[in-house]
């Protein structure tokens, strides 16, 4: 495995994207921060000039956590159509709006450019790999690719294969995701929405609960992650959380304290219907937090707290031989 993918990302220089939303131009940023070649396409009006801009606003910030050698903004280009940006391209990146249909579309479109052994990683948040990479050529080389907002600060990738996905394939996108400075999370198998989104769903459900039930304003709910569990997953997670706050036997005797409360309807996952007074209550409530800030001076602020969170878990949580992250495994 570890040879499999190292042979992978020594050989990729180029990466095309496929895409130029918050997701792809994030990839664009990363890349390009971890010295790579990168060339895209996106089809909306001024597209390359809004890219441009937010790969300029934000190079300040890869800046600060440490470009790599020969990294540069002038790396970047873009391109009329997919076929040029995919030219010569070692990996691809497609980030096209989040409909099956589409994205199956996009994905044989880009396979028809493409030599066999060049991976094609969807963005997808929720869609089965299988379903978007049956009419790819060469559908072995399709995998799911999920980062996390904002991409070029977050790690976490979560790599999702198909019926047909390769397990070289799985191997040779872990390592060039290790390689732009990302953790890839192996999904054992399909499934939609993959890990982390389906537990941010079960908790956003039960906030649009607390909301529309009156119990609980969009401010209060934040203010009762961000001061107590939000601290501890940010290096922790729930499992260790709850590990480690038990005291003496850990888990095991946290499991039996909590086991007769399982079954107490303490959670809604199922959300409540939308309507207009629920839409109107979560977006006044952010609205209200915002306050006269630009979202601009929210973005900053939000990256800069990430940067000095990550310094700190990094010096204090994790051991100086392992960072304890799942090793990516072979596919059966």
């Amino acid at each position: 495995m570890v040879d499999t993918m190292l042979r992978g990302y020594k050989d990729i220089a180029r990466v095309g994207l496929v895409g130029g939303g918050v997701i792809g131009t994030g990839w664009a940023v990363r890349c390009l921060a971890n010295g790579l070649d990168v060339s895209m396409t996106d089809p909306a009006p001024e597209a390359e000039a809004r890219i441009r801009e937010t790969i300029a606003r934000t190079w300040p910030t890869m800046e600060q956590i440490g470009l790599a050698e020969g990294a540069s903004v002038d790396r970047f280009s873009f391109h009329p159509t997919i076929e040029a940006a995919v030219d010569e391209a070692d990996f691809v990146h497609e980030n096209v709006p989040e409909r099956e249909d589409v994205k199956t579309s996009v994905i044989a479109e880009i396979s028809k450019h493409l030599s066999a052994e060049v991976i094609i990683s969807s963005s997808s948040s929720g869609l089965l790999p299988t379903s978007i990479q049956s009419e790819a050529l060469a559908p072995e080389r399709v995998i799911i690719g999920h980062p996390f907002s904002p991409l070029y600060i977050l790690p976490l990738v979560e790599l999702v294969g198909g019926e047909q996905t390769s397990a070289e394939a799985i191997a040779k996108a872990a390592g060039y995701f290790t390689r732009i400075g990302m953790r890839p999370l192996h999904v054992r198998n399909e499934i939609e929405a993959y890990i982390g989104d389906r537990l941010q769903e079960a908790l956003w459900h039960e906030a649009l609960h607390l909301v529309n039930d009156g119990i609980a304003t969009m401010q209060e709910i934040d203010a009762a992650i961000t001061g107590g569990p939000g601290l501890r997953w940010a290096f922790m997670g729930i499992g260790m959380g709850w590990h480690v706050a038990a005291g003496e036997g850990g888990m095991r005797v946290n499991m039996q304290h909590f086991a007769p409360t399982l079954e107490l309807p303490w959670t809604k996952l199922k959300a409540p219907p939308f309507t207009e007074r629920l839409n109107d209550l979560v977006v006044e409530g952010c609205e209200a937090q915002q306050g006269d800030r630009h979202w601009l001076e929210m973005e900053q602020r939000r990256d800069q707290a990430l940067i000095k969170i990550r310094e700190v878990i990094q010096e204090y949580w994790y051991p100086e031989d392992q960072d304890g992250w799942p090793k990516v495994r072979e596919l059966p």
